[in-house]
């Protein structure tokens, strides 16, 4: 199970996010300063960690910079700032994600969960969870093909923008994780994105409207607060 390190400050919240990981089945480190925290995980392995930006002994995004320089291991940042610059800042500095305190558990395990997938990545020479040959998505009678850039429905095709196909190919490999809006946002648009911020919601219309309605399937779930995500042909 992954291992993950909790850098904290605040030891409340810090406490409470090893308990509802450790209930998850991940393992738990916990460290509430900067240096300490850029200690351990340079010395440890850890497959993900969760950073506070404000902490002692050494700033977040110091750490994160530090980090990355040398020893890359993916981080969802945990803020209470929610200005733009701060989250690109992290961002850029090599994030993978981040939250904004106060957050609801729910949507940060979800993000966990993706995080971890995103970083495992498929195994060389692997089949997909459906069986399928590589660069070859599969849901019931879809099939998205990466090489062709192309996806049918009952052998017929389905004409998809760019950033329809991404959305899509990013829910279909990432089936019954739940994904957040800014999580298909920042993946499909870029960090650097300064557009709406519904624009998901409007490709995933835009999905509905070429796939749901016209072969009638219930194929993109909704999940309130949270996000998106495409179930396995079994939990449908």
């Amino acid at each position: 199970m992954a291992h993950i390190l909790v850098v904290e400050d605040e030891e409340k919240l810090a406490r409470f996010l090893e308990l509802e990981l450790l209930h998850e089945g991940y393992e738990v480190s916990k460290s509430g300063n900067g240096r300490e925290a850029l200690a351990m995980a340079q010395q440890g392995q850890y497959d993900l960690i969760l950073l506070d930006i404000m902490l002692p002994g050494l700033n977040g995004l110091e750490v994160l910079r530090r980090l990355q320089q040398e020893k890359p291991v993916p981080v969802i940042l945990l803020t209470a700032r929610d200005a733009v610059m701060d989250k690109v800042a992290g961002l850029d500095a090599g994030a993978v994600d981040y939250i904004t305190k106060p957050f609801a558990i729910e949507e940060l395990l979800a993000r966990v969960r993706v995080a971890l997938k995103l970083h495992a990545g498929p195994q060389d020479g692997a089949p997909g969870r459906d069986g399928c040959e590589e660069g070859v998505l599969r849901w019931g009678k879809l099939t998205l093909s990466e090489q062709r850039h192309q996806v049918t429905y009952d052998g017929n095709e389905i004409p998809l923008t760019n950033r329809e196909f991404q959305i899509l190919k990013i829910l279909l490999e990432n089936r019954d994780i739940v994904l957040s809006r800014d999580v298909l946002l920042n993946r499909v648009c870029g960090f650097d994105y300064v557009g709406e911020t519904n624009v998901i919601d409007v490709y995933i219309r835009f999905l509905r409207s070429k796939i749901d309605e016209v072969y009638r399937v219930k194929m993109i779930h909704t999940v309130r607060g949270v996000g998106y995500v495409i179930k396995s042909e079994s939990e449908k």
